[in-house]
């Protein structure tokens, strides 16, 4: 990693007359800081040690001492990205370490790890915090909370309000940053979770299936994965979905990804008023669905960009034999295709209300590639009615939100020095937040090329 420094983080250890510089002044990019406000031409920005020091204009800007000047004019300034859904563990329990380097060399700063076995993603999370192992920061759920029985081994059981406390108690005591909790949670499991995880202020997430999203957000949940329960509360006579949830995992999601087709404008206006007026944070990982509507596509299958992926993950992934478990048919492809546009317009629907969107992915699942599975995120929130300045605002302050950490997400005075370096406008256009020159984490700068020649 510190071969991938490039010569503007090199700069950093060169001499500044008898002492080394401890800062770096970029200066002449037009600055879009994470707050929704108007963009600053001009910019300078000055980070020494792992902090932003000042944010200004260049006129007038006078170089502090053991500083070092860079000339990033014509560039783009933009926080570091944040992925606010991701797994860094297998179903093994190894760590996947092949994704730790593909996050920062696509400008992810910040992961928020939704589920792996307990003590690896925690262990995990810590070295990294450490600098012991190179990646972005990790903030971590450890194990999500799961009823009996769990869809998956690694997931802590409940199966009663008094167990689903003392799940909650497990991950508090682990140190878990947050809770997730899975689909066979009901609303009596999730009354009993969410009393226990306000009693030491630990945010609660949830992937939806025997809880409506609608029954969730009045209960007191504070995000929601995926767009889960969506449907089950849109819907006039969710008993089939609930009962699809009931039988498996793949069963219920088949049943969920399906429904949307059939939901009428009003009744998702009305969920979405809902969950705005609960201050429900969603977390709807559009690139989940649209990847999983197209497994059928040999155009996906046939992606150049899963060479960043290495051979024995597509084979871990295996595609052909999550389709023969989920069952799914040429059918379903299509009718996934169907739900699509309407789960565009809730989304809408949602934002317009005042509701706030974070970004996430669910990489490394099958066809998500880590970091760059992100910068498609953004672009499909625009394809849905975003505004690009709304898009990548969805992956800078609003994942900070949903982790509940301020430093994070905005580029100003004493927060974190997580930031990215674009040779291109990305609010001209959201793709051209894969134009990445430098990426700078805890205040280090790396080069993305150098990182990918290291694959």
């Amino acid at each position: 990693m510190h071969r991938a420094a490039s010569a503007l983080g090199l700069s950093l250890l060169l001499a500044c007359g008898q002492k080394e510089p401890n800062g770096v002044a970029l200066i002449g990019a037009t600055l879009i800081d994470g707050s929704g406000g108007p963009a600053l031409p001009d910019a300078v920005v000055v980070v020494r040690g792992s902090r932003i020091e000042s944010i200004g204009t260049r006129a007038g800007f006078q170089l502090p001492e053991r500083t070092r000047e860079v000339d990033v004019s014509g560039r783009w300034i933009i926080p570091g990205l944040i992925d606010a859904h991701v797994h860094l563990t297998d179903g093994n329990a190894g760590v996947l370490d092949w994704a730790l380097p593909r996050y920062l060399a696509f400008g992810v700063t910040s992961v928020r790890d939704v589920h792996g076995k307990l003590v690896t993603a925690l262990e995990l999370r810590d070295a990294l915090g450490r600098g012991t192992r190179e990646g972005p920061r990790v903030y971590s759920a450890g194990a999500m909370i799961d009823g009996l029985p769990t869809t998956y081994a690694d997931a802590i059981g409940a199966n009663r309000p008094a167990d689903a406390r003392k799940a909650v108690d497990r991950l508090v005591n682990a140190g878990a940053d947050f809770v997730k909790i899975y689909t066979r949670i009901d609303p009596a499991l999730l009354g009993a979770l969410l009393d226990e995880a306000e009693t030491f202020n630990l945010r609660v997430t949830g992937h939806l299936g025997l809880t409506d999203a609608v029954a969730a957000a009045r209960a007191g949940i504070g995000s929601i994965e995926h767009l889960t329960g969506v449907p089950e509360a849109a819907s006039r006579s969710p008993s089939s979905l609930y009962a699809a949830h009931y039988r498996s995992f793949f069963a219920g999601w088949t049943a969920f990804e399906r429904s949307w087709a059939g939901l009428d404008s009003a009744s998702l206006a009305r969920v979405a008023e809902e969950l705005v007026r609960n201050q429900v944070i969603l977390v709807p990982t559009l690139i989940l669905h649209e990847t999983f509507s197209r497994l059928d596509d040999p155009a996906l299958l046939g992606d150049t960009i899963l060479k960043l992926v290495p051979e024995a993950e597509q084979r871990r992934w295996n595609v052909p034999d999550m389709i023969a478990r989920a069952g799914w048919t040429a059918e379903d492809f299509a009718a996934f295709r169907r739900s699509r546009p309407q789960q565009d317009l809730f989304l809408r629907q949602f934002v317009r209300a005042g509701g706030t969107v974070a970004a996430g992915t669910d990489a490394a699942n099958q066809m998500l590639v880590p970091g760059y599975t992100l910068h498609r995120e953004l672009e499909l929130l625009v394809r849905a009615g975003l505004e690009p300045r709304d898009a990548l605002l969805a992956a800078t302050r609003n994942g900070a939100l949903v982790l509940g950490k301020d430093s994070l997400g905005l580029l100003a005075p004493g927060n974190v020095a997580d930031l990215v370096v674009l040779s291109r406008d990305p609010l001209a256009d959201i793709r051209n937040t894969l134009a990445l020159e430098q990426v700078v984490i805890r205040g280090r700068v790396l080069s993305p090329d150098s990182l990918r020649a290291g694959w």
